[in-house]
């Protein structure tokens, strides 16, 4: 009797044992799909240098297939006014990595990153991912500062392989592999062709990343001259006749096979669906430099007209934000930051001072106002201010006094307002001095010209001759 009570008790401990594991095999399983949905997204940014606004298929053109870069417009957003707070390459990334306009911080040339870099004192992208468990990566050109304390590792990247600044395709100068060394090292390999090497480190780093979300920093240097491809992109546009053109056309479709072998990774690892990506360009094409196209834009690199400052943008979130949408509404780089943050589960601080907005509820349509009613440029003796779809500008190119455009029916900016129109000039005016008066003084200007009012005809000349050396 005591055996047999003794072998029912077992039984029933061994019974209730069985059934506290499946239920504890249940939760872990429930578990396992709770981590997985609930995981903070992952984050790639992929940054063009001097792409121009018209120079991929979903922008119109036919000449150079982009299937990789259109799908993400066919998955995602479109913005037809993207831009960016700055006519050039440093200023550009300074704004893209704060949120902040970078004359905020006095990083208004590029020269600054030759001098020192981006501004000690400023909190990048990486360091707020970082801190909030984010692994991450910068693969490609930095151009935010040489020294030591100005470099990726520094400044929130646990991971750098590329060019501290503008370099050849092939056999890349101011080259830093971080696994191997912060310090820049000589590339050898013959072989070694700049977007093709920044493709595989990045498969390569994303697959590694398996327990935390990651963020994947990739500005390539393409399209930037030096023009240079291998053969085998060359061979892919022989009905190219132009020798510039075909080289332009080649790096066009190394870049887009890049972005295909990074978006392939990221599928293969069933994390599409929780990767927020975006496409955005530095700033508009330098038009015969490279033979790059801003498709109807006037001006051009290194200009504030609409071909200097109006960019590809596109955004994919796949089952968050809506497939194949095209967005109207003026977006800048600096949006970037807050819509990550806020994506990642982070508040955004106003101590911050951003000066970027959160664009995830407004393409989904959850906020119908204008993300901007109201965009600035400052590069040295050319502005611009955006309000409304009202433009007023003063550009290399342009009569060198302020010109008003209405970019609703005139995107060209061909039909210059500001004699017809005194009270909008004025308006306008107004709106940019005040915040030019918020902006700081530039820390290391390219050309120094303090004697030339901001405006002078003459000085926006011998700025477009400095610039064009720059």
């Amino acid at each position: 009797m005591v055996l047999r009570n003794g072998f029912h008790f077992s039984l029933i401990c061994l019974i209730g044992i069985c059934l506290v594991g499946i239920s504890s095999i249940d939760d872990l399983a429930q578990g396992a799909e709770q981590t997985q949905t609930t995981r903070k997204p992952n984050v790639i940014i992929f940054y063009a240098d001097d792409l121009g606004w018209g120079e991929t298929g979903i922008q119109g053109n036919p000449q150079i297939p982009t299937p990789h870069i259109d799908s993400l417009a066919k998955n995602g957003v479109r913005c037809t006014q993207g831009y960016v707070a700055a006519t050039y390459c440093s200023p550009s990334r300074a704004g893209l990595l704060t949120g902040r306009y970078p004359t905020r911080f006095g990083h208004e040339f590029n020269r600054i990153a030759n001098v020192s870099g981006l501004d000690l004192q400023e909190t990048t992208l990486a360091d707020r991912l970082h801190g909030s468990g984010y692994k991450t990566a910068c693969v490609g050109k930095w151009h935010l500062g040489d020294g030591p304390e100005y470099r990726p590792t520094k400044r929130g990247f646990d991971e750098f392989f590329g060019t501290l600044a503008n370099t050849p395709f092939f056999h890349p100068t101011k080259f830093v592999d971080s696994r191997v060394s912060n310090d820049v090292a000589e590339v050898s390999d013959e072989n070694f062709y700049t977007t093709d090497e920044y493709a595989k480190r990045s498969v390569e780093w994303i697959e590694q990343q398996r327990q935390s979300p990651w963020f994947l920093y990739l500005p390539f240097n393409a399209q930037h001259a030096p023009l240079q491809a291998p053969q085998k992109y060359l061979d892919r546009f022989e009905s190219i006749t132009d020798p510039k053109r075909k080289l332009f056309a080649a790096m066009m479709s190394a870049m887009d096979d890049a972005i295909g072998q990074v978006l392939g990774k990221v599928r293969e690892l069933g994390q599409e669906e929780n990767t927020l990506i975006f496409f955005i360009a530095d700033n508009g094409g330098p038009t015969q430099g490279t033979t790059s196209q801003n498709g109807p834009l006037r001006g051009f690199k290194m200009t504030t007209f609409e071909g200097g400052t109006r960019v590809p943008f596109l955004v994919q979130w796949k089952g968050k934000l809506p497939a194949g949408k095209t967005y109207d509404n003026p977006v800048i780089n600096l949006d970037v930051l807050p819509t990550v943050l806020t994506a990642a589960g982070s508040k955004i601080d106003p101590a911050w001072k951003l000066d970027g907005v959160d664009l995830v509820p407004y393409f989904t349509g959850s906020i119908a106002n204008k993300p901007h009613e109201t965009l600035y440029w400052r590069f040295g003796e050319q502005w611009a201010v955006r309000h409304g779809d009202w433009k007023l500008v003063v550009a290399r190119g342009g009569s060198g006094q302020p010109e008003l455009y209405d970019l609703a029916s005139d995107i060209s900016e061909s039909k210059n307002l500001a004699s017809e129109n005194p009270a909008k000039v004025k308006e306008l005016q107004a709106l940019w001095d005040q915040w030019s008066h918020e902006q700081a003084a530039p820390k290391v200007v390219d050309q120094p010209n303090n004697a030339k009012k901001a405006g002078n005809k003459k000085g926006a000349k011998k700025k477009a001759a400095a610039g064009s050396a720059t």
